[in-house]
Order: structure tokens, then C-alpha cells, then sequence
């Protein structure tokens, strides 16, 4: 497998580089990113022979037509990991809600959300790496709640490996922030930003952008990679899910193999989205693909109007927080796809420059034959999160947004899958709060309130964090962001 640069090449670094280079290496020529060369057909037979397999061996025979430059031992250590999850057996349950919908619940990995999918096995690949190159590695990550968290779980005590993990003060729940202050592993740096998740993103790229940060790491014998979604190994590993998904309804006779259905997948960075657009590329029957937003809804005007406009907007603070993103990294790869690289190039340039670009008329069709998109206010989602729980069902706020993309863009007559991000402990008050009319609880005391409503138990893993000891307590400017990280790795 090869992959190549968004944006174009400069002259400077190889046109096309493997997968191991790619996931050392994410930051590509002019600011860009590496995408896939071109991706491997599915096709019904592969679909067909999956259908009595594992999760685990269709993630190893997907991956195998990748045909990646990891060992086959290393890939069976870091697919190994999803036996840790809350069912080895299925860790990625497809539940039924209504008729012709049904929820695939990616979130019973050990942080409790759908990043642990993808980073679980990216933590074995990246030290695996790192230690055959004898190399010292630093991992940069950028969270809006749920990447860090399993971030620093992946990564805690690996060989070769120190991860510097930036989130926005104040912009995540209490549980994902204790998730990530407690996490006291010595080759572990957790860093709160003053600032939204923009900020902390266009601090990673621009640090991994930077030659004079490189060369400082560089004095310090150590090498730069980066764990959210701007680096393709995260990719490859959410495109698996989908497919899964699709097999999952038909082992559940809601399909027969061949039948198409659409994909609901609530986003922020896009890399959710992606991850189902490569699959459908590949052949997954996939009528469409629906963009789920919040009141940060740039995504949603992407993709019925064609324009992708900041300029001047600031970021709403949200129920759903995980998706109060304004610039999404992950859009770029599927504008390298569609139009290729010198027009990637352009509209990245009109973004940086001018907050904004509007696409062309013929582009505007070719995404809309594929996506579909709605967003859903927070009372909206309030109201959705309640309905659910009527029915016997237990949802976070991002979920929430997909049921009003599915009432107003989807058709009945078609199976739809919706993604659930995030487990309800993720975000206990905004559920507490929809389901018994608390407002202003803590997170423990909604924790609380939902196990009573819901006659349930905290998980273990959820109630243990409040009584941990914090061991990261920076709250820093953004501006001192580059400092901090040189300070944690001397």
C-alpha cells in the first residue's frame, strides 16, 4: 500500500510513502496530509466468506488487502486488544431501536468511547515501530474529550513512546477530563489548553508543521508523530467497523447481502465520516452516507451548499462536545479524493487564508450523490435522548443528533445504522438532565441519578476515576503550548 500527499508534492519529501513512513511521519508536503493511492475492492464474496468470522479476523483479513508493511505478528498482538473489550466475542454490538434502525455501539473499549477502536491497535503498531528503529518517539494529541483519553491509554508504559496530550480546559466532561489528569504513567504529559479544540488542533499541526520544534526534538534525540486522525493509521482501523456493521445486519436477517443501506455517523473531524466513505469506495453497498452535526453545523452547509465558511465564526459550546469542531481536518481527504491534489491544495490555501471556499457546481453534486447532512440543536437532542430511553434504550447527546438526521433525511424503507460514539458515563448531566429534569448535577452525582432511573450500575472503570489521585495539573496559555511539550520531553 502507498499513500500520497493531499496536497501535492514539494520537491522535498518522496511522492508516495508506505504505511509504516505515513503513520511515523503524518504531516505531508504544503501542510497536507497522506491519503491512500487508491484502496482495494471488497467485493460480495469477501463479504460473504466474512459473514462467519470474528470482528478480530475480519479486521486482519481487511487489513490484509491493504497489504500494510507491519508484520504479521505485530498485527495480531494489536488486534488481539479488542479481547479486552467488554465481549471479546462482539465487541462492536449492533442493537436494534426501531424498525429498520439500529445502533452500533462503538464505545466498550476501556476508555468508553469509539476512539478506543482505532487506537487501541494503533498504540501495539506505533511502539512495534518505534522499537525496531531504536527509535524515541513523541506522540502529540489533540482532544475534544474522547482521542485523549484513549490516547493515553494505548500509550501508557510503551517502550520507545511519550505522549503529549492537549485538551481544552473546560471544554470536555468531568469524567473525560479525569480520565485524562489521572492517568499517571511516567512517559505520559496531559496539558490543558485555555482555548477550544480548534486551538489545540492548529497547535499540533502547526507543531508537527514546525521545522524548529522538530529540531529541538531532534537536540533531544526524540521523533515526532501524532495520534489523532490527520495520521492514516487511525483511518485504516475505522473503516472496519462499517463493514461490520453491514455484516451485522445480515447475520441479523434485517438485509439480505447486496442490499444497501444508509450510514449515520455523527462527526465532528471527520474521520468517523471518512472511515465509512473508503469502506463504500471499497465496495460496501452504501446508499448514503449521513452527516450528523450540532450547532457547529460547517459540515452540514459543506454539503448542501457547497461552502465551507469560519470566517468570523466562533465555536458554540454544545451537549454533544466531541463534535464542537469548526475545522475539520479529515474534510481534506476527501476533497484530495473527489478532485484531486491541486485543487485540495487551493481550497486548504482559501481556508487558511480566508476562513472559507465555496466548491463548484459539478463538485457540490458529486459530494451530495454520496453524503447527506442535518444537525441537531441541543434541546432537540434532549428530547431524542428522552424518546430513546422511553423506549428502553440509553444514549450520550452525540447519538442523540443522528435520530433527527434519520426522521429527515432517511428513507423507512431502507436499514439504517447509526453510530454511538460514546457511552452515556461519558456525559452523565445532559442525560440526566433529558431523561429526570436534574439540571446542574456533577457528573458523579448524574452518574448517580441515571444507575437509579435506569436501574443500572456505573461501570467500574467510570466510578473509580473520582477517587484517583490528579497528577497533571497544567492549565496553560496557548501561546506556551510549544514550551510546555519541550519541557515535558528535556
Amino acid at each position: 500500500m502507498l499513500l500520497i500527499e493531499s496536497r501535492g508534492n514539494d520537491g522535498l519529501r518522496a511522492k508516495s510513502v508506505n504505511f509504516s513512513e505515513a503513520i511515523l511521519t503524518p504531516i505531508a508536503s504544503f501542510g497536507g496530509i497522506y491519503c491512500p493511492a487508491a484502496l482495494p475492492e471488497l467485493g460480495q464474496e469477501f463479504l460473504k466468506n466474512q459473514l462467519t468470522e470474528s470482528y478480530q479476523s475480519l479486521a486482519l483479513a481487511l487489513i490484509e488487502l491493504f497489504d500494510i508493511d507491519i508484520e504479521p505478528g505485530v498485527l495480531q498482538q494489536a488486534v488481539g486488544l479488542y479481547d479486552r473489550f467488554d465481549d471479546a466475542d462482539n465487541p462492536v454490538p449492533l442493537i436494534k431501536l426501531r424498525e429498520n434502525l439500529y445502533v452500533s455501539e462503538l464505545y466498550h473499549g476501556p476508555t468508553r468511547a469509539f476512539k478506543d477502536i482505532a487506537l487501541q491497535p494503533f498504540g501495539v503498531i506505533l511502539s512495534s515501530l518505534a522499537q525496531q528503529r531504536n527509535q524515541q518517539y513523541l506522540v502529540l494529541v489533540a482532544t475534544s474529550g474522547d482521542t485523549g483519553p484513549a490516547a493515553l491509554e494505548t500509550f501508557k508504559n510503551r517502550d520507545n513512546i511519550r505522549v503529549a496530550c492537549l485538551y481544552p480546559d473546560g471544554g470536555t466532561s468531568d469524567v473525560q477530563r479525569l480520565q485524562m489528569v489521572t492517568e499517571c504513567a511516567h512517559n505520559l504529559k496531559t496539558i490543558g489548553i485555555e482555548g477550544n479544540f480548534d486551538d489545540t488542533q492548529s497547535a499540533l499541526k502547526s507543531m508537527l508543521g514546525s521545522p524548529s520544534f522538530k529540531q529541538q526534538l531532534k537536540d533531544a534525540g526524540v521523533c515526532l508523530s501524532a495520534a489523532n486522525s490527520v495520521n492514516f493509521g487511525r483511518l485504516l482501523f475505522q473503516i472496519i467497523y462499517h463493514v461490520h456493521a453491514y455484516l451485522e445486519l445480515v447475520r441479523q436477517q434485517a438485509i439480505s447481502l447486496g442490499d444497501k443501506v444508509y450510514l449515520i455517523v455523527p462527526s465532528g473531524n471527520f474521520g468517523n465520516a471518512l472511515g465509512a466513505y473508503y469502506a463504500r469506495k471499497m465496495g460496501l453497498p452504501v446508499e448514503r452516507i449521513v452527516i450528523s452535526s450540532n450547532a457547529n453545523n460547517v459540515l452540514t452547509d459543506l454539503i448542501n451548499t457547497g461552502r465551507y465558511d469560519i470566517a468570523g465564526k466562533s465555536l458554540i459550546t454544545t451537549t454533544s462536545p466531541a463534535m464542537d469542531i469548526l475545522k475539520s481536518s479529515n474534510v481534506e481527504r476527501l476533497l484530495f479524493d473527489l478532485f484531486g491534489q491541486q485543487r485540495t491544495r487551493d481550497l486548504m490555501q482559501q481556508l487558511d487564508l480566508h476562513g472559507g471556499y465555496q466548491l463548484e457546481a459539478d463538485e457540490i453534486t458529486r459530494i451530495q450523490a454520496i453524503f447527506a447532512a442535518d444537525y441537531c440543536l441541543d434541546d432537540e437532542g434532549k428530547n431524542y435522548i428522552r424518546q430513546a430511553f422511553d423506549d428502553g434504550y440509553l444514549m450520550d447527546p452525540h447519538t442523540a443528533t443522528c435520530l433527527k438526521s434519520w426522521e429527515s433525511l432517511c428513507s423507512n424503507s431502507l436499514a439504517t445504522v447509526v453510530y454511538s460514539t460514546a457511552e452515556w458515563t461519558k456525559f452523565s448531566p445532559v442525560i440526566d438532565a433529558a431523561i429526570t429534569g436534574n439540571v446542574g448535577s456533577s457528573d458523579l452525582q448524574a452518574l448517580e441519578s441515571i444507575a437509579r432511573a435506569a436501574n443500572i450500575d456505573i461501570p467500574g472503570v467510570i466510578s473509580a476515576l473520582f477517587d484517583k489521585p490528579i497528577c497533571h495539573e497544567s492549565v496553560i496559555d496557548k501561546s506556551d503550548i510549544e514550551k510546555e511539550v519541550i519541557r515535558f520531553v528535556s
